[in-house]
Order: C-alpha cells, then structure tokens, then sequence
C-alpha cells in the first residue's frame, strides 16, 4: 500500500526531505496507556498513539509542501512552493528539551497551516530554506 505522498505526486515531482511525527510528542497518550493498561482501556490509548504515528505524513517537494493527517478521515494541507510566505517553529520547553515542535506553515492567501508533534522542526524547516536558496 503506498503512502498518500507517493500517491499524490505529480509529473516531475520529487521528494526533497520528509518530516516525522517525534514519539516525544505521543509521550501523553503512551504513558496514559502504561497507567490504564490494568484495566484495559490502555491498548486504546497506545492505538491512538499508533494511529497518529502512522497516518500524519509531512514532506516538501520541489513543487509543494505536503502534509497529511488521518487515519478514517483525511485532512490534508498542500500548498505549492511559491505561495509560501514564511515557516515558523514553535517549540515549549519539552519540545526544546526533545526536540520536537509545531511547523507553521503559512502562504499567501491561505490561512496558516499548524502541523503538531514533528520530529526536528528546525531541521525540516533549515532543509526548505536550503533548498529555496538554491532556485
């Protein structure tokens, strides 16, 4: 089964660096799962966890920034490349501590677009800023 990126490129549309969800950012719903396992509801919670960690796909290409969430459900933010305007992190204390953030994404026209819990947020957003520098 491939993944929605894979099945939303287009005609000469490569990958350029793909984000994670950070398993920091599920740290709640895990732990919430290790203290009700004994009464059963704890699978729920590490599926949720799961759920999350699987179904949110984040990448930019070198036309687009793609981001995609869900698992029943789908909600997805795809904006191309020239529309957008800034990329801010947005990190709280464990976030810095773990290493993990919300990416706003924001392009003109478009209202911002939060992606939570991404692993190395600086990161992605270093790599798009390189990649912009070089067109």
């Amino acid at each position: 089964m491939a993944s929605y990126m894979e099945d939303a490129l287009i005609k000469d549309e490569k990958v350029i660096y793909k984000g994670n969800v950070s398993l920091w950012s599920l740290a709640p719903l895990i732990v919430l799962g290790l203290l009700t396992i004994s009464i059963g509801i704890g699978l729920i919670f590490w599926l949720v966890a799961f759920i999350r960690y699987k179904t949110t796909e984040l990448a930019f290409t070198n036309k687009r920034v793609i981001a995609k969430f869900g698992f029943i459900s789908r909600q997805t933010v795809e904006l191309n490349i020239s529309k957008v305007e800034s990329i801010q992190v947005n990190q709280g204390i464990l976030g810095r501590i773990f290493n993990f953030g919300t990416l706003v994404i924001s392009g003109s026209g478009n209202p911002q677009a939060p992606i939570p819990g991404i692993s190395e947020p600086m990161a992605f957003r270093r790599a798009f800023m390189e990649s912009q520098d070089k067109d």
